[in-house]
């Protein structure tokens, strides 16, 4: 089982915040009112767990509270050095290291253009805490690909991962529990964009814009005190308590690879032709020492993306604008903002900067944003940005130029399409990403790219180069952290688990995503236009639904004005194959998770409306679309369970 802290609740610096349980045994809090022999189990859990599963070496950068009832790792933020072996065997590892304190907060040291001077002022990967260098231990392996030690002596590595982000450090992992020898090369901060200036991060913040909403609201539920000024909100300290948490999933991800006995290797990397006609890895560590060469088996590029910053006209947009890695780098609430782009970042963006206090305004290229999705969500979510106060511009083919005015650090924005905005406190670059790949090397060693410069892949994540495959963002297939994840272990399993993974891959279909905008979309699989596209018009078939939620139910204001959730299934066949899924609306980014499973195990409409509702909840509107039970009665599930079958039993052994 599982008890973990919700993401809510990552600032909670006294009690023990409340904690989200799945298991059958959690440890509990230890208070005054405890009975002595709870917390004397309870002490001696913790310290079994700690003696246990925490590597030594973990444990030294780990604080443990003296206070009984609470664990709190602290990590700490240190630079360090390595010295590495030229070859390094299976049962051996040497390690030096260097300290020294820096200050910097987590954004300032993630994207990087790929030049060896910005490790001055980039806190490497991997934190203080055990070996700089570890290696898999000299237990059996199962891996595929090393039936013998002679074989083995001819690598450094059987898999050497370059990039310490999400996708790569899952598959790192998964293949060190066969017991294969692997390494990682990072010269960032461990997580990748998503722990560092991705997910995690604009979560939080986007947690905070939702608390903020709430708090303007509560009067329609019988609270005051709103606009009595007793309220206020401290950007400072979200933004510091946010960077620390960032901090402490750096040492986790850290230590989850000591404990899996990956080799952490400090550095920037980059292909080069072996002597043998393969692929070898050099690695830069400083840049003023020679790079060091690594031979592996199997190469893995997990490099990720960064944001895209348009020049302008005249180079003053990069000068004067920030790009969304750049948000989590502002130490206060711009009075004034300008998010410039149309995709999910920037929606996202300008809904959590909108909520939380600044004048905001979206400026997008062509007639609207998400153009990518169903139109409902476009237009819904363009209709509540606007009833929330944010400015759209729209049609405006981009920034053209961007100036400062000294006097009082606020700059004007010339769009190409003419239109002004002026007195603006920051602006905001989120119109698009591209592939770390610069440094990478990679037309020296024939990896064949695609256009924007992604690297191609076939479906076993496989370039044209034997050996040397990529996942995540690098790849820009589905750019989100799970699929990378899944991607990389699936990898590893069919590289170097059993036989049955011979043929292990993902699928990038039926993706589930959320976009946390204000308010949050949840969508799934074609759009409308997609299924009449790839099936015809005749043989699809869409239901709808938009209605408030109840939430704003007892508010006394004209229904026009009353936040709306809009939900849409996408049918197809004769069947009425259940192909896409839309919603947007309060807890959408919470109800899409299950609906996810049924499209992947085949749902058809049929099986929705099989599902008894709960109710009172806004979900329940996808099993009860009108007209509810009519449609053909067919299934996708291997046991079918319309009109009252028996639940599927289990096969037993």
């Amino acid at each position: 089982g599982r008890t973990y802290l919700p993401l809510t609740s990552f600032l909670f610096k006294s009690d023990p915040p409340p904690r989200h349980h799945s298991l059958s045994l959690a440890l509990c809090r230890v208070s005054s009112s405890m009975a002595v022999s709870r917390a004397i189990l309870t002490m001696i859990t913790i310290t079994a767990f700690a003696s246990h599963f925490i590597p030594t070496s973990c444990r030294k950068t780990l604080k443990i509270s003296s206070t009984l009832s609470t664990w709190i790792p602290s990590f700490v933020n240190a630079d360090e050095t390595v010295n590495n072996p030229r070859r390094i065997s299976r049962s051996q590892a040497m390690h030096h290291h260097h300290h020294q304190r820096h200050d910097y907060s987590t954004a300032a040291y993630v994207s990087l253009s790929g030049r060896m001077d910005d490790l001055q002022r980039i806190r490497p990967a991997f934190l203080r805490g055990g070996a700089s260098l570890t290696n898999a231990t000299s237990r059996s392996s199962t891996t595929t690909t090393a039936d013998d030690d002679s074989t083995d002596k001819e690598y450094d590595f059987d898999l050497l991962v370059i990039g310490a982000g999400s996708g790569g450090i899952a598959s790192a992992r998964r293949a060190a529990s066969y017991g294969a020898r692997v390494g990682v090369v990072e010269v960032g901060a461990l997580g990748g964009t998503c722990v560092n200036v991705g997910c995690v991060p604009k979560k939080i913040m986007y947690n905070a814009a939702t608390i903020s909403e709430t708090l303007h609201d509560m009067h329609h539920y019988g609270f005051s005190g709103y606009d009595s000024g007793a309220i206020s909100f401290d950007w400072g300290y979200i933004k510091r308590s946010r960077d620390v948490y960032i901090q402490r999933l750096n040492g986790i991800y850290d230590c989850n690879m000591i404990n899996s006995n990956v080799t952490r290797l400090i550095g920037m990397a980059s292909l080069t032709k072996s002597e043998s006609g393969g692929v070898d890895v050099m690695v830069s560590r400083t840049s003023n020492k020679p790079s060091e060469r690594y031979r592996a088996k199997h190469i893995l590029l997990a490099t990720g993306g960064y944001p895209t910053m348009p020049s302008g006209t005249d180079g003053s947009v990069s000068k004067y604008a920030i790009s969304s890695d750049g948000f989590f780098e502002l130490d206060t609430l711009p009075r004034k903002a300008v998010v410039v782009g149309a995709g999910y970042i920037a929606v996202e963006l300008a809904g959590i900067l909108q909520a939380l206090g600044s004048e905001t305004s979206l400026v997008v290229r062509k007639n609207s944003a998400l153009r990518q999705f169903d139109e409902m969500l476009s237009k819904t979510l363009e209709e509540e940005m606007e009833r929330q106060g944010i400015d759209i511009y729209r049609n405006t083919e981009g920034v053209s130029h961007i100036s400062l005015n000294e006097a009082n650090g606020t700059k004007t924005l010339v769009l190409n399409n003419g239109e002004v905005i002026d007195n603006v406190d920051v602006v905001i670059m989120a119109a698009g990403r591209s592939p770390s790949v610069e440094k990478l090397n990679l037309e020296e060693t024939g990896v064949v790219q695609k256009k924007g410069g992604y690297v191609a892949v076939n479906e076993y994540s496989e370039t044209n180069v034997p050996g040397l495959y990529a996942v995540g963002d690098v790849c820009g297939n589905v750019e989100l952290t799970p699929m990378a994840i899944a991607a990389g272990r699936r990898l590893a399993d069919r590289l170097f688990g059993s036989p049955s993974f011979h043929n292990a891959k993902v699928s990038y279909d039926n993706v589930p995503t959320v976009i946390f905008s204000h308010p949050p979309i949840g969508t799934i699989g074609l759009t409308e236009e997609q299924a009449i596209q790839k099936y015809g018009d005749d043989n699809v078939k869409v239901y709808r639904s938009t209605f408030s939620n109840l939430q704003y139910g007892i508010w006394k204001v004209d229904a026009s004005e009353k936040p709306k959730t809009s939900m849409k299934l996408v049918c197809a066949g004769i069947n009425e194959l259940v192909v896409g899924l839309h919603v947007i609306g309060m807890g959408a980014d919470e109800m899409l998770q299950g609906f996810g499973i049924a499209m992947k195990m085949g749902a058809t409409k049929s099986d929705f409306d099989s599902t008894i509702a709960i109710h009172p909840t806004a979900s329940e509107e996808f099993v009860t679309m009108f007209p509810w039970g009519m449609g053909p009665q067919e299934t996708g599930a291997k046991v079918s369970p319309l009109n009252g079958a028996a639940s599927p039993e289990p096969l037993l052994k």
